[in-house]
């Protein structure tokens, strides 16, 4: 039987949700799905997942080789630490060639420090990138913990997957509630149901950027501006800073320009750039590119195969906590637009291609 082939930059998944939402559940089915058999998983302590009846070898003190093939570990220092060891016995032959690594955050976690970890040290990202995160979302108290806790929104915010679980249990009201809140923190990541026959616990690690950014054109899920209602301690009712805003650009964006832009606004507020993503048109580019990023981390941008339909626009949803929504789209307007076809004089552009390849 062939080894599984390494891929140049493992990827790294990120479980999260809030306190009682079905991680260690949702966990669970990914461990005995096939298409996760090459994986490992770091967790914070075995005993706070049920996987007794998983087990089989213990590598170390902390790490185990589950009946599905995984490796699991448990995280007793910083992350980074755990998955340099992993990277290390890996090289060594001493664990199996695994090919993935999700991790499992606790229920209160931010998920930023998780996702900047790859990025800010050295190491990691020359053999890991990030991979899609998962958050799950309770139907029962998801709506409550949604409309009180910060770390839920930023959760939900920084999905690439929504999970909602125990939705058999949840009244249909609570669950359309529920639904239209997500809707409104995060408005393009898949909505899926754990309770769903057709629901592959496989799909939730895909990684097809071109569709999800296709995705992207219907207009349906744009508008998603009103902000989140938090409760204060005392029962009042405050505005969340967390809301999602699009912005639809009619003009060619100078990619040059839009780069630069884009790392000032991540170098001066990453903190409070939950999401950005969308589809872009490129000054001198046929096709669309389709970006993505979380917080301080910029995906490579993809160049899609073709546009989704006959619209020409570009559309930008951006996810921020805090800031001001005005003065961003007038920054954005005056530093990242094409302006070579503005008047006479145009000047010729090079490809994004040719220009990332000279960069």
């Amino acid at each position: 039987m062939t080894e599984p082939q390494i891929p140049l930059l493992t990827p790294i998944n990120l479980l999260t949700g809030f306190l009682g939402s079905g991680k260690t559940t949702l966990l669970a089915r990914l461990l005995a799905d096939p298409a996760l058999s090459d994986a490992a998983v770091l967790i914070n302590e075995f005993g706070e997942v049920g996987l007794d009846h998983h087990l089989v070898e213990r590598i170390d003190d902390t790490m185990v080789l589950l009946q599905s093939g995984c490796l699991c570990c448990t995280v007793r220092g910083e992350l980074a630490d755990a998955i340099k060891d992993l990277h290390s016995k890996r090289e060594r032959g001493l664990v199996p060639p695994f090919r993935r690594i999700v991790v499992e955050s606790t229920g209160l976690a931010d998920p930023f420090p998780v996702l900047s970890t790859i990025k800010s040290d050295p190491v990691l990202r020359h053999h890991f990138r990030p991979g899609n995160v998962i958050t799950t979302v309770d139907a029962v108290n998801g709506l409550r913990q949604l409309g009180s806790y910060v770390e839920s929104n930023r959760q939900a915010a920084v999905a690439d997957r929504l999970v909602v679980t125990k939705a058999d249990l949840a009244p249909a009201a609570d669950m359309s509630g529920l639904v239209e809140k997500l809707r409104g923190i995060n408005p393009d990541a898949p909505l899926l149901t754990a309770t769903d026959p057709a629901f592959d616990v496989a799909d939730l690690v895909d990684e097809n950027l071109s569709l999800r950014a296709a995705a992207l054109q219907s207009t349906s899920g744009f508008y998603c501006e009103a902000p989140a209602q938090l409760a204060t301690a005392d029962g009042g009712v405050h505005q969340s800073a967390v809301t999602s805003f699009v912005m639809i650009v009619e003009r060619a964006i100078d990619w040059t320009a839009f780069g630069i832009w884009l790392t000032m606004l991540l170098n001066r507020h990453g903190d409070r750039v939950l999401r950005v993503k969308g589809i872009l048109n490129i000054a001198g580019e046929e096709r669309p590119v389709a970006i993505h990023g979380v917080q301080h981390l910029v995906h490579t941008p993809v160049h899609m195969e073709r546009w989704p339909d006959e619209d020409r626009r570009s559309r930008i949803v951006f996810i921020v906590d805090g800031l001001d929504v005005e003065l961003l789209k007038r920054s954005f307007e005056a530093f990242a637009l094409d302006r070579s076809s503005v008047g006479d004089g145009a000047v010729p552009k090079r490809s994004l291609q040719e220009r990332q390849s000279s960069s």
